[in-house]
């Protein structure tokens, strides 16, 4: 005899009602007979919103993608709206991937707004998130949806929310907005289309956003030094070759190729294990279109076309992956180069990195007297802090997860603009006889040299996510004393909001939001963060070492005295 848990069971029934179709029954019905494991994952709990909105398995039940967990959230958002702006006719903008059932997903969302009245511009057909957020302010609409699950497998899809500034979801709307979900019934979803409040939208956003794209990420580079620079792009399978070749075209960058076997977009992902630039083998078909062509640059794009992976050239002439912090770094120099060139640095200026990327940004930044703003990880915190400090002017920001936002046009990461921004820097340092990898080492050189590695240890499903729990239960009543030798001198607990001076015992605040993120300090400089996923089941484990590096011609061996210190702390700490 099949047992299911009476609270399983209690939600599994009431999708057993009239208030769900009958092929969604008969599937229910047939989980119950033939997969009881699989009925308790889609049941257990309802999926929540993370750092990167909702995202899941697609599949029936409350801890599934599907048309009724997203037309509940769609219901609650459109209650939210109306409450939020009672006299303005309330306006969405949607967007979606290229995953499986992102069209349909995002045809069902535009039905539930437009049957609350609600003005809907859905995209023709697929687009970049950056798009998205872009033509929410350009359209003036008050909410923004974007259909996507990144970089996650194939099984996965997502939703994704954004505000009026172009922001994802932040306090005190995501709560408020989460409480008026939490409040409905499924029964209460509205699902006829009004499709007089539906109007497509295509082209003429398209142009105007690839335009600002241009405008944003061109620093006056020589037509002969982007004819002379060799790129190799690779969009994945994903969204961004509705958009990236077209900005690099306008651009004036005319020597590109393009990965033809992962140019048709396609949720399978056919040709990668994991559509994620932050994975080496995703790169592999670029990089060797990069070795036949002789490539200088190698771009590839996650499937909504957020992150971008960057491949560059070392001191052997060999193509190497840079990391997200590495990017970052350039990329943010390179920015504050421009801006210091054009007598625009005067104090009111800011950059933004989050507490589990690089330290040496801040190093950058404080070197051009401008302020760097470290947030809680996901460029929604990002955004908010441009909406928080409105007398100050953005230049760039990012993350380690190979995210980058340049200017304040977009209120998210954007691999168009960083994608061009990326090839500014490689053509100028080209035309210079250097190379992006050798301008990376004259930062280290100049500001020290910070080494970063990720660690990510993925637990699926109920177990991986207690193991999770308790994991960083155990980090918190059992705090690391010494690391590798060196021994701990501080601890920051954001979800505690705690910083402690391990030397003296002082305990002060943390005046940022929470976020179950633990981040160990030592006396050698060495900085551990523990983090919990928003999106996937996985906990991850940053670690920074850095030293100073007073010649270029002693990078190899520097840089191999820091992973060996990396590869010290792991072992220490039994990863």
């Amino acid at each position: 005899m099949i047992y299911i848990k009476p609270e399983i069971l209690e939600r599994v029934n009431t999708w057993l009602t009239p208030t769900f179709d009958k092929e969604s029954q008969e599937q229910i019905k047939h989980l119950i007979a033939s997969n009881p494991k699989e009925l308790e994952e889609s049941f257990y709990k309802d999926l929540e919103f993370g750092t990167g909105g909702m995202r899941g398995i697609m599949g029936l039940g409350t801890n599934r993608i599907n048309k009724y967990t997203l037309g509940k959230n769609t219901q609650g958002l459109s209650n939210y709206l109306k409450e939020s702006f009672p006299n303005e006719q309330a306006k969405v903008v949607i967007a979606y991937d290229c995953r499986h059932n992102s069209k349909t997903f995002g045809k069902v969302v535009a039905d539930v707004f437009s049957a609350n009245g609600i003005q809907v511009y859905l995209f023709e057909d697929l687009r970049p998130t950056p798009e998205l957020s872009f033509a929410l302010k350009h359209l003036n609409c008050h909410c923004g949806i974007v259909l996507t699950a990144s970089h996650n497998p194939p099984e996965y899809n997502g939703y994704k929310v954004y505000w009026q500034d172009g922001g994802q979801l932040v306090p005190p709307q995501d709560s408020a907005v989460i409480d008026e979900i939490n409040r409905l019934d499924y029964s209460e979803i509205k699902f006829d289309a009004n499709n007089d409040l539906i109007q497509y939208i295509g082209e003429d956003v398209d142009d105007v956003f690839i335009d600002n794209s241009v405008k944003n990420g061109s620093f006056n580079t020589s037509a002969d030094a982007k004819a002379d620079l060799n790129v190799v792009f690779t969009s994945l399978h994903g969204t961004s070759i509705t958009a990236i070749p077209e900005t690099l075209k306008r651009a004036g960058y005319t020597n590109v190729s393009i990965v033809e076997e992962q140019r048709e977009p396609n949720g399978d992902f056919p040709t990668v294990v994991s559509p994620n630039p932050e994975e080496p083998e995703a790169l592999k078909m670029a990089m060797a279109l990069a070795e036949k062509v002789d490539g200088d640059i190698v771009i590839g794009t996650d499937p909504d076309c957020d992150r971008l992976g960057v491949v560059v050239r070392n001191l052997e002439n060999e193509l190497v992956i840079l990391n997200g912090n590495q990017a970052m770094l350039l990329m943010t120099d390179f920015l504050l180069k421009q801006w210091k060139k054009s007598g625009k640095i005067n104090g009111k200026q800011f950059v933004a990195s989050t507490i589990v990327s690089t330290p040496m940004l801040s190093v950058v930044a404080d070197s051009y007297d401008v302020d760097c703003k470290i947030v809680l990880t996901g460029f929604k915190w990002i955004a908010k802090m441009i909406n928080d400090f409105p007398e100050l002017d953005f230049i760039g920001g990012g993350e380690e997860s190979f995210g980058y936002m340049v200017g304040d046009f977009v209120r998210d990461k954007d691999a168009v603009t960083s994608t061009l921004l990326a090839c500014e820097i490689a053509a100028q340092a080209k035309a210079k006889g250097k190379s992006m990898y050798q301008e990376l080492i004259h930062l280290y050189v100049e500001h020290g040299f910070y080494k970063e590695r990720l660690i990510s240890l993925t637990k699926k499903g109920i177990e991986g996510a207690q193991e999770i729990k308790q994991m960083m239960i155990d980090a918190r009543e059992n705090p690391l004393k010494i690391v590798n030798g060196s021994k701990v001198i501080k601890i920051e607990d954001y979800q505690l909001s705690t910083l402690k001076d391990v030397n003296t015992g002082k305990v002060s605040t943390i005046d940022i939001p929470k976020s179950n993120v633990l981040i160990y300090y030592t006396e050698d400089g060495s900085k551990i963060a523990l983090r919990p996923s928003g999106t996937e089941p996985k906990i991850k484990f940053y670690i920074s070492v850095n030293t100073s590096l007073d010649n270029s011609s002693d990078f190899k061996n520097t840089e191999q005295l820091l992973e060996d210190r990396i590869d010290a702390i792991l072992k220490d700490m039994k990863l």
